[in-house]
């Protein structure tokens, strides 16, 4: 579902931020792209989700030409930010409605959709409310909703959890989960939690200054005893506890 070469961005004034990247995400998988501030992390995730131009490489998501198809990839794509998109003061199925109908849908096409999205999130009850209304894992239930609607293949989540307490960030991934076991979605994500790293993810990519560094299945890189803190602290010299964000 996803496979760079090279992949690379550098910006005005010759600032290298991604350098030469090699991504192979398979079909069905929950990858998940780990790395400290400024390794690179957001800027490869603009660059496969058509937000940012590379500077060189070359990369396929979800079956399309980044650079010569980029209509095609965000047709086939949903992509979640970290700020999430809920509108706090307006009902919720308005705002569905009307993105889904950005996407092509007719009207009846986007109410069966939502209807569909909503049950599987278990947010069907809530769809009339505000976004001011609903807790913080509601909330970010919704902001996956949005990313859903147009049924796509892969699912690209910025760090999906962030700021909601434990039982929610469970909830949700439990969701996820679903929604590769269930519906066979492809899911991409990135995350500063390393219990979310170790329990989630079928495979883990490790970004630093720009290069992916390791990658591997949580056990695999956990092999000899170590903890995943150990295995980024010997990689990068940083512990992950001191942050991951991009």
């Amino acid at each position: 579902m996803i496979e760079t070469r090279g992949l690379s961005k550098t910006f005005k004034g010759g600032a290298e931020a991604v350098r030469g990247v090699d991504i192979t995400v398979e079909r069905g998988e929950i990858a998940g792209f780990l790395g400290p501030n400024g390794a690179g992390k957001t800027t490869t995730m603009r660059m496969l989700t058509t937000l940012l131009r590379p500077t060189a490489g070359t990369a396929t998501v979800a079956g399309h030409d980044l650079l010569a198809d980029p209509r095609g990839v965000r047709r086939h794509i949903g992509y979640v930010s970290q700020g999430g998109g809920v509108n706090l003061t307006v009902p919720l199925d308005g705002e569905l409605e009307l993105h889904a109908m950005l996407h092509g849908l007719t009207r009846a096409e986007a109410r069966r959709r939502i209807t569909e999205v909503l049950d599987r999130l278990d947010l069907g009850d809530l769809r009339h409310l505000p976004g001011g209304a609903l807790s913080g894992g509601q909330r970010r239930r919704f902001d996956i909703a949005f990313g859903l609607l147009h049924r796509p293949g892969l699912l690209f989540l910025d760090e999906p959890t962030t700021g909601l307490d434990p039982q929610s960030r469970a909830h949700l991934w439990d969701h996820i989960r679903a929604l590769r076991d269930e519906h066979g979605m492809t899911i991409f994500l990135t995350t500063h939690y390393l219990d979310e790293a170790d329990a989630l993810c079928d495979r883990l990519l490790i970004i630093d200054h720009g290069r992916i560094v390791a990658q591997g299945s949580p056990a695999e890189l956990k092999a000899g005893g170590r903890t995943l803190d150990d295995v980024f602290l010997d990689i990068t010299g940083r512990s992950l506890r001191e942050g991951v964000a991009a």
